[in-house]
């Protein structure tokens, strides 16, 4: 018996399968949805969900049968050394940068096939557009997510555009590749969103040793205050990726 066999952990297994399903749905399912999902009978899958509700992984919403996922991950994962650091040096950088251009920004990181918002400053206006901590979008359809595309090895592209393949995210290659070549030739990104009309998004990389680890992303909605000042916006959201990149390394 090899020691892969010797030392597996159905229960393990199981808990972790429960929370991969719900992590790449957007709502609740139930227990039928769950052991579908999984191929798994509900008897197996029952016991689990108990205990992963009792250890504040999953909730139920109020009335109904179905399980969430809580943030209770995603703030384990900010408790993570190299997120945290960057999170301690991105903050005040973020807050300066918000008050400079008056405008919201956020901090995205990549996740498989997405990118995840670990950080957000809002706008010390009384309008902005905010995007919620915890906000996953697939890694081809955000602009974040081609600012972290556009800076990264070939290697580690080709392995990320695989897996967007894999988990049946729909893209242009054309399209994108042509995206990415844009963005890495101007060093930033500069395009409307696909979310919100009126919101053009800025971002540029955060890099450590030529790779973007992460993208500061300002949704930047034009009011009479900052009518004219795109241009210099995007000069000031690349300057302050920058200085985040040179304090990390």
């Amino acid at each position: 018996m090899s020691k892969k066999q010797r030392y597996r952990a159905p229960a393990l297994q199981k808990g972790l399968e429960i929370l991969e399903l719900l992590a790449s749905r957007t709502g609740a399912m139930t227990l039928s949805e769950i052991s579908e999902g999984l191929g798994r009978s509900k008897s197996e899958i029952f016991r689990m969900l108990q205990v992963l509700e009792e250890l504040r992984y999953l909730a139920r919403p109020a009335g109904t049968e179905g399980y969430l996922l809580t943030n209770r991950l995603f703030m384990l994962g900010m408790e993570h050394p190299p997120v945290k650091g960057l999170m301690e040096v991105a903050m005040p950088v973020m807050h300066r940068l918000a008050a400079q251009i008056l405008q919201p920004c956020h901090l995205a990181i990549p996740s498989e096939e997405l990118i995840v918002v670990i950080a957000r400053v809002e706008s010390p206006g009384d309008v902005g557009f905010v995007v919620r901590v915890g906000h996953r979008r697939p890694i081809a359809h955000s602009t974040s997510g081609l600012v972290l595309l556009a800076f990264q090895p070939e290697e580690m592209r080709a392995a990320w555009l695989e897996t967007l393949e894999r988990k049946q995210v729909r893209y242009e290659r054309k399209r994108l590749a042509g995206s990415l070549r844009s963005i890495a030739t101007r060093g930033y990104a500069c395009i409307p969103s696909e979310v919100v009309s009126g919101v053009t998004d800025l971002s540029a990389p955060i890099l450590v040793r030529g790779a973007a680890i992460a993208a500061l992303t300002v949704p930047y909605a034009e009011r009479r205050r900052t009518r004219g000042l795109l241009r210099k916006s995007i000069e000031q959201v690349c300057q302050a990726a920058d200085r985040i990149s040179r304090e990390l390394a």
